[in-house]
Formats: C-alpha cells, sequence, structure tokens
C-alpha cells in the first residue's frame, strides 16, 4: 500500500483543521463539517489543537483560503510546533503545492485522510485491494508536485526509456499498477457473485448508514456474532455476512461500509464488490443516529448515496433510529420565536413525527442498552416473511432449526 500522507498515531501528531464558509455551504454548516473532519482526524490518529475558518464565494484556485489567512494559518503553524495542516475539501495538486510551500509543513486534505483512515482499517485481502486502488487512483493527478521513486518497487532496469523524464516513469508504473488492481477486483466480483449465490434464494437483509451510527453492534446483537464495532469513523470496512434466525425463519443480514458527505469517488469506484450487497438485498435496514444533531442530514447523505451508488432506492427499507439512550433536547421557550431545531424537539414528537412519513416501517432503539429490540425483530421478521413465502409458497423448510451462528 502507499505510504505517503501516512499520520503516526503513535504519535498524536499535532494539526490544525481549516474551512471555508462559501455561497453553497453557510458558517453553521461549516462548523458541522470540521467537526466531521477533527473526528476523521482523530480516528486517524492526530491531534486538531485548532481551526482556521474563511468565508469566500468560492475556494481561491491558488490556496484555497486567501493570502491573509493563509498568513495567519503560517503564524500559527510556526509558534505552536504544528506538524500537519488538513483542509476540508479535496484540493488541486497546484493548491497542494503552493499551501505547502507557504506553510512547509504536510498537508492533507479531506480525501488524503480518509484514504488513510480506510489504509489502516483494511484487514482483508479484498479490502486491501479497493484501498489500494483508490489510493493510486487519487495519486496519479498528483504527480507533478511529488518528488516519488516509484520505479523501485518495480526495479529500474529497462524501465526508462530515451529522455523519458521522472514523472512520465511514475505516471506509467501507477498505470500499470492500477490496471492490475482493477483485474484482481475483477476477480474479486466474480467469486462475489459465486458466494451470493451459493446463498440460495435466502431473503437477503442488508444495514446500512452513515459511519459510526451502530450498524455493527446491532450486527452483533441480531446475529449474535463478535464483529469488530468502536466508536470510531469506518471501523468496519469489509462487508460482514451472517445468517439470522427469528421464529424459525432465517435470513441473510449484511454489515455494510458506513457512508459520510464529501465521500471520495475513488473509494466509491473500487469498494463495488463491497456495495453489490446492497444492491442485491432484497430489505434495507437504514440506521441512523437519533442523538446527532443533523441526523437529518445524514440520512438524506445515506439516501443520495443509495439511488446514485447502489441503484437500491426502490427496495423495501426500515428506518432503525439508534442511541436513543444518548438523545437529549432542550424544551423551547413558549416566547422565542426563533425556528424549531432538533434540540428542541422531543423524542416522542420526533418517534410520531417519522412513524407517519414512513408508513410505520421505523423502530426507536438503543443497539448498546437493548432498548426496543423485539420491536425491531418483529419488523425483519414481517420484511422476511413477505419476500420468503414468494420464494417458498409451501414453506417447505420454513420449521426447520437453524444455527444462529452460522457464518456465510
Amino acid at each position: 500500500m502507499i505510504e505517503d500522507n501516512i499520520i503516526n498515531k503513535e504519535e498524536n501528531e499535532r494539526t490544525v483543521l481549516v474551512g471555508l464558509s462559501t455561497r453553497a455551504q453557510d458558517e453553521t454548516r461549516t462548523a458541522e463539517y470540521l467537526d466531521e473532519l477533527a473526528f476523521l482526524a482523530e480516528t486517524a490518529g492526530a491531534e486538531p489543537v485548532a481551526r482556521f475558518t474563511q468565508k469566500l464565494d468560492f475556494p481561491n484556485p491558488r490556496t484555497y483560503v486567501g493570502t491573509g489567512k493563509l498568513d495567519e494559518i503560517r503564524e500559527y503553524v510556526e509558534e505552536n510546533e504544528i506538524g500537519l495542516v488538513i483542509f476540508d475539501d479535496e484540493l488541486s495538486s497546484k493548491q497542494v503545492a503552493n499551501i505547502e510551500k507557504e506553510l512547509k509543513v504536510k498537508i492533507l486534505d479531506r480525501t488524503s485522510l480518509i484514504l488513510d483512515i480506510f489504509a489502516k482499517r483494511a484487514q482483508t485481502a479484498t479490502a486491501r485491494t479497493q484501498v489500494e486502488l483508490a489510493q493510486y487512483q487519487y495519486l496519479l493527478p498528483r504527480l507533478t508536485r511529488m518528488w516519488t521513486h516509484l520505479e523501485r518497487q518495480r526495479g529500474g532496469i529497462g524501465m526508462r526509456g530515451p529522455g523519458e523524464t521522472q514523472i512520465e516513469t511514475d505516471r506509467r508504473i501507477i498505470l500499470d499498477k492500477i490496471a492490475r488492481l482493477k483485474q484482481e477486483l475483477v476477480a474479486i466480483d466474480k467469486q462475489k457473485v459465486v458466494q451470493r449465490k451459493n446463498r440460495g434464494k435466502l431473503t437477503r437483509v442488508a444495514l446500512v448508514g452513515y459511519t459510526n451510527v451502530g450498524k455493527s453492534t446491532l450486527m452483533n446483537l441480531l446475529s449474535k456474532s463478535d464483529v469488530f464495532a468502536e466508536n470510531k469513523l469506518f471501523a468496519t470496512l469489509d462487508t460482514t455476512v451472517r445468517k439470522v434466525v427469528i421464529e424459525n425463519l432465517p435470513f441473510l443480514l449484511s454489515d455494510t461500509v458506513g457512508f459520510i458527505r464529501k465521500l471520495p469517488t475513488q473509494l466509491v469506484d473500487s469498494f463495488k464488490s463491497t456495495l453489490d450487497e446492497v444492491r442485491e438485498s432484497d430489505v434495507i435496514v437504514h440506521v441512523v443516529d437519533i442523538s446527532h444533531p443533523n441526523f437529518e442530514e445524514q440520512i438524506e447523505v445515506v439516501n443520495k448515496t443509495l439511488t446514485e451508488v447502489c441503484g437500491a432506492s426502490d427496495k423495501p427499507m426500515i428506518m432503525v433510529f439508534n442511541k436513543i439512550d444518548a438523545f437529549t433536547y432542550t424544551p423551547k421557550d413558549p416566547d422565542d420565536l426563533t425556528p424549531m431545531t432538533r434540540e428542541n424537539i422531543p423524542l416522542d414528537e420526533l418517534r410520531r413525527t417519522w412513524m407517519a412519513r414512513m408508513d410505520n416501517n421505523c423502530v426507536f432503539i438503543s443497539a448498546r442498552e437493548r432498548v426496543n429490540i423485539d420491536e425491531l425483530k418483529t419488523m425483519l421478521y414481517r420484511k422476511a416473511l413477505e419476500i420468503h413465502t414468494t420464494r417458498f409458497p409451501y414453506n417447505d423448510f420454513l420449521y426447520q432449526k437453524y444455527d444462529d451462528d452460522t457464518e456465510v
């Protein structure tokens, strides 16, 4: 895997975060994005110590922020021994080169930070291949600012033609690697297709949701398995599939990678085989962190991804509002004329609103505290039974016993 721009987790590298408020993104949303960027940085092992924001109509094509703001950041970096600056949007190679020249520290953007986290989290050969492909696709257009020695990975003899420059050599090497990785992923996709066919006609249920909403915790609870779960972004990369039995009705439950705002297109492309679990599912369980102040925007991000990437917007869906044990609200002062916010709405009112909006296909739970899990199981049973009876009209094996812990 590419090791460039990797954050050393053991050092807890002190970092500064930078974001913009633009015509398309107001100051409130910028603050929310920087909160998420800080969580991403902490997940990668960095220590965010300061934030800088600027209001511009659009990013400066040369340095992302204005020259005055860049000088302000440079002064802070020099005075506080900062070794890393992370920008909330994807930067061009020109922007990175100019910013590095001014700040003289390592520069990451949101995309490279997410790729770094994925590289750390990848455990299986499939995930590592997917992440490596995404890294090279991100690196390719940025070669102009880099002094690389990629030829060492393939040997230098016979690799350079007459008059060929270093960057041309590196570009050709990376293109070759991308082609090889794509071939490996094609083979992986074929294996996944065979595996899915071998599962027979069992109903398939896919857990989807924004990252860190509790999908893996819920997976462990329903399947009685031990899928890795942690209070960090992208704790799970590899799709895990388990057989679940509710009232003697078996179905397959899959836990997928979490979505996020500004998800790098390179990751979407390379994680196609992972998202195929969602495409081929019969029922989607959309898990939402109801305690998050912007959970409705997270729902929109997931729904947009399901529509544009997975092509799964028309599938039956159950909305699972998780973490009700962490939900808090502050009653609004009757004399306050400002619009209602999530913080002012009680849980019971949200429950009634979403139950009506989803035609009663939603449930409010706490996976950690095991609250309302039986209600969720009843909803899953009904959805799975509807599909099961269309495939097995005589219920030939409906009453057979199944091992709850069987791994598929």
